[in-house]
Parts: structure tokens; C-alpha cells; sequence
């Protein structure tokens, strides 16, 4: 029987647990993040202070990015699931230890080397960045620096969490982490204002990493066997990691050149541009981790216990994967663009941060939500490449897509920032627009390829079908009913509009999936 929209969310709820803890664990931790950034907007808006903590957050996360989650997930989780598989529980323990040891040793070498030379990264990087601006970014990038080499030991643990099939304590443990800045603004934001509170919020970024990794700990060593950290290159799948690491990393490398070309192109531009890319990030990153994370997190250890097995079984778990999130993404890509207004000023508009404010970062949210469900959708097919222990294909192909959308943002984002909402410029929605589009030319280049491999392996074409009717019909459902409200407090209005969304939504789906199974079973019948 063929998949429907229906039958869609009842695997990935009632059959999917893996997903599902990783979703449960982001969700969390999103929330915590949301609230964040709630109380961020509150203090900062799109003043140079915000722009100079984006800034330095970004500089030192490309340390977390490069050695974090992304390249653990493709090189350790591989090897080590295979050895849980196969019943070597000691020599598991043991390169998870040499992996340790390893990854801990480059993270304090990168990690001083970033300290000591911060202002030259600054240069580098932010090069608009000038006068208080740049002295408050150097010094708080020397204080996140040491926090990134945190969070990528944290990631290990999330790699050793995730090959026992233990999701959700690894995906939650950032709650602690944003829990910690929170709990920083709201106890020094009344006393400190401006450079004082950005510094301190760095302080308190840092005690949340240390958190974040210790919460995992007691649940990793209780996995572990035969565990001892160590720098040895002799230790069973070692070797093999490394091997798949360097093209991992490349892959990683380029993405993070995608992103600091964001915001080095975005430092040009007028003030509040790199602010704005941030906060459009975080929504854009809701559905990205919530979804295709969750997805492909719980996804890669099990493609990589089947890749003995026939190309068509894992060609069928794939596209079960890529149906199951273009359930979740395809009405997130519908809100984003006909409802963001209404999100971003729920979420963003107090305080410092005002109206104008909001339809910057909505239209920014709006580019970045045309790509949504390529990136999402690429997220999945880069993990069946890497439980096929191919790490090179989706590197070149990643290279592709941050080359054309670097063409595109510098043709797009002078033009755009000549455009003006009060005093803020357009030049950042330039940006994230060429990123939208660029997401596109990566998801085909990788389906194709995989293709050879596997066989047919996409969602079917009735299964999306329905998807897009049923966010068609919820977007005009949400907009009739913003139609008719009064003009009430941006959080009532989200409330009014997007309840409305999601029941039309799930509602359109459920019909449309027993049209399909009534018509699949009717087939059946017929074929006997």
C-alpha cells in the first residue's frame, strides 16, 4: 500500500521513537532557545550590541561546527554502531575513548589559538565592524572561544548517546545552555546595560556550555565499556574515522564559509544587518533541528547497521525519512512565508525591538524559508551517504551550493540594502534569498547522485501533493481569520491565526490520506 500524508504521521509518531526522542529533546531545548532570544530582543533589538554579540557567537561556533555534531555524526557514529552491532562492546569503548582523546586535544589547541589571536579574527571576519563595536567582539570572542571547545566534547557525548539509541538526553542537554544566558539577563539586565550586559551574557554563555556537557556524562559512562581517553592511532576504527574525517571536515569547512560569508557580507551593511540575520536564523533553525535533525540523527545509526542489506531497503527508509519531513517542514515553509510577520512579532516585538524591526526580519525569515525544504530534505540524504561511508560527494556538492549562494548574495545584497523600513536596510533579506535558492542546486546534485546507488529513493508524489494542499488550505484558513480579528496584542493575533493553520492543516491531511488509502486498497482489490 502506498505511503499517505496520514499514514506518514502515524509512523513518525507511533513507529519512528528515534525521531521522536530527538524531536521531544529539540523541542525543548528550541523552546528554551526561542525564550532566549525573546529576552535577548528585550534588552538588545538591532542595536550595535546585538550585532557585536552575533558576531562573536558566530566566530568561535565554527570551531563547535567544524569538530561538532555534523562531522562526529559522519565519522564516529558510523564506525561505532557497527561495532555495537557486531557485539565489540570493548573495542567500542575503546575508540570511543581514542576518540575522545583525540577530538579534546585539537579543541584545546584551535581553542587558545582563537583566544590569543581574537582581534585578528575580528578583522578577518567582521570586517565592518569598527570603534565599540569591535572592542566589545573581541572581547567577548575571547571569552566563547574557550565555551565552543566545551560544547564540542559535548558533541562526542551526543555521538555515544545516539549509537545506544539514547536520544533525548543529548538533544536536551542545550536547555541547560540557553537556560544559563537566560538566567543572565533577566538577574543583571536591570543593573547593567549596553558593552557590560553583552559581556556578562558571554560569561554566562560559557557557564551554560560546561552544563550542557556535564548533564550528559552520568548516561555516557554508563554505555561505555573498557573506556579510556587516550591519543592512540592503533586503536581499532580509528583509522577509518580519520579517514572519512578530512572530507567531513571539508564539507563542514564550506558550509561554515557559507555562513561567515553571511556575516561578513552582512558587516558592510548598514547597522542592525547582522542582528537581523540572527534572529531570522533561529526560526529557520526551528524546523531544520526539529525536523530534519531529528530525522537524520536517529536515521544514520540505523542506515549504517543496514548497509550490508539490499540498496532497496535502505532506498525504502530513506524516502520513509524524507516523507516524514516534508510532513513537518512543508506547512512550516507556508507559515513562514504568508504568516512570519505574525511569528517574528509574537516572538521579537518588545522593548527595543519595534515594528520596523519585525518586517526586516520577517522578509529575511521569508528567503530563507524558499530553501527550507531542500535544506531539510539534504540534511537525510547527506546522512545515507555517510552511512554508505561515502563523506566525499556530499563535501563536493556542499562546495557547489555555498559557491552560488556567495555569487548571488554579493549581486543581491547591495540592491536590497538600498530598500529601507525605517531606518534598517534590506540588504540582509539579499543574503538569505541567494541562500534559499542555493539550497535547491544541493538537494538535486545529491538526490541524482544517491540515485545510482540506491535506486529510486524520494517521497512519492501524492504523499507531497498532499502536503502542499493541506498548507495551501491552513495558510487560507490563517489568513481569513487575521482578516477578522481586531487589532489585539502580536501574540494574541499568532494564537488567532496559527491555530487556525495547524487544525485546517491536520484536518486536510487526515482526508486527503483516507482519500488515498480508499483508492490504494480499492487497487489492491482489483489487482487480486
Amino acid at each position: 500500500m502506498a505511503a499517505t500524508p496520514r499514514a506518514g504521521l502515524l509512523r513518525s509518531v507511533t513507529q519512528a521513537r528515534g525521531p521522536a526522542s530527538v524531536a521531544a529533546g529539540i523541542l525543548l531545548s528550541r523552546i528554551a532557545g526561542l525564550i532566549r532570544e525573546r529576552v535577548f530582543a528585550q534588552y538588545f533589538g538591532n542595536s550595535l550590541f546585538a550585532d557585536a554579540f552575533r558576531g562573536a557567537l558566530r566566530m568561535p561556533n565554527v570551531l563547535q561546527n567544524l569538530l561538532g555534531e555534523g562531522t562526529l555524526s559522519a565519522t564516529f557514529i558510523p564506525v561505532y554502531s557497527e561495532m555495537l552491532e557486531q557485539g565489540r562492546e570493548r573495542e567500542a569503548g575503546r575508540f570511543a575513548g581514542a576518540a575522545f582523546g583525540l577530538l579534546l586535544l585539537v579543541a584545546i589547541g584551535l581553542t587558545l589559538v582563537g583566544v590569543a589571536l581574537a582581534p585578528l579574527l575580528v578583522s578577518v571576519f567582521l570586517p565592518g565592524f569598527t570603534d565599540e563595536r569591535r572592542v566589545v567582539t573581541v572581547t567577548m570572542v575571547r571569552i566563547l572561544f574557550p565555551m565552543t571547545g566545551v560544547l564540542v566534547l559535548s558533541a562526542w557525548a551526543l555521538g555515544v548517546l545516539n549509537s545506544h539509541r539514547r536520544f533525548f538526553v543529548s538533544y536536551v542537554a542545550p536547555v541547560l545552555w540557553n537556560a544559563a544566558m537566560i538566567g543572565t539577563l533577566v538577574a543583571l539586565g536591570i543593573r547593567l546595560t549596553g558593552a557590560r550586559l553583552a559581556v556578562a551574557l558571554a560569561w554566562g554563555a560559557l557557564a551554560g556550555g560546561f552544563l550542557q556537557f556535564g548533564f550528559q556524562l552520568p548516561w555516557v559512562f554508563r554505555h561505555l565499556r573498557a573506556f579510556r581517553p587516550s591519543l592512540s592511532l592503533a586503536v581499532p576504527g580509528v583509522s577509518e574515522a580519520l579517514r572519512n574525517f578530512v572530507p567531513v571536515l571539508a564539507a563542514r569547512g564550506v558550509v561554515q564559509i557559507s555562513g561567515w560569508l553571511d556575516f561578513l557580507l552582512a558587516s558592510l551593511l548598514s547597522v542592525g544587518a547582522v542582528s537581523a540575520l540572527g534572529y531570522a536564523q533561529v526560526l529557520y533553525m526551528l524546523p531544520v533541528s526539529l525536523f530534519a535533525m531529528s530525522v537524520a540523527a536517529a536515521e544514520l545509526p540505523e542506515l549504517s547497521r543496514m548497509r550490508a542489506q539490499a540498496m532497496p531497503a535502505l532506498a525504502a527508509r530513506v524516502a520513509g525519512g524524507l516523507e516524514r519531513i516534508g510532513f513537518f517542514v512543508m506547512p512550516a515553509v507556508f507559515a513562514y512565508l504568508f504568516l512570519g510577520d505574525v511569528i517574528v512579532a509574537a516572538l521579537y516585538q518588545t522593548g527595543d525591538f519595534g515594528p520596523a524591526d519585525t518586517v526586516v526580519v520577517y522578509l529575511v525569515l521569508a528567503g530563507y524559508a524558499l530553501g527550507l525544504l531542500a535544506t531539510t530534505s539534504a540534511r537525510l540524504l547527506s546522512s545515507a551517504y555517510y552511512a554508505l561511508r561515502d563523506t566525499r560527494t556530499p563535501a563536493r556538492f556542499a562546495a557547489l551550493r555555498v559557491g552560488m549562494a556567495a555569487l548571488l548574495g554579493l549581486a543581491l545584497m547591495l540592491p536590497f540594502d538600498r530598500l529601507k523600513v525605517g531606518e534598517l536596510g534590506l540588504g540582509a533579506a539579499g543574503l538569505s534569498l541567494a541562500t534559499g535558492l542555493a539550497a535547491w542546486l544541493e538537494l538535486v546534485l545529491l538526490s541524482r547522485s544517491l540515485g545510482r546507488t540506491l535506486g529510486p529513493h524520494g517521497p512519492r508524489r501524492h504523499t507531497l501533493r498532499g502536503y502542499f494542499l493541506a498548507s495551501a488550505a491552513a495558510t487560507g484558513a490563517a489568513l481569513a481569520a487575521g482578516y477578522v480579528l481586531p487589532d489585539v496584542h502580536p501574540v494574541a493575533e499568532a494564537a488567532g491565526t496559527l491555530i487556525p493553520f495547524g487544525v485546517v492543516y491536520v484536518a486536510v491531511t487526515y482526508v486527503v490520506g483516507r482519500r488515498d488509502e480508499t483508492g490504494d486498497q480499492r487497487s489492491e482489490i482489483s489487482d487480486l
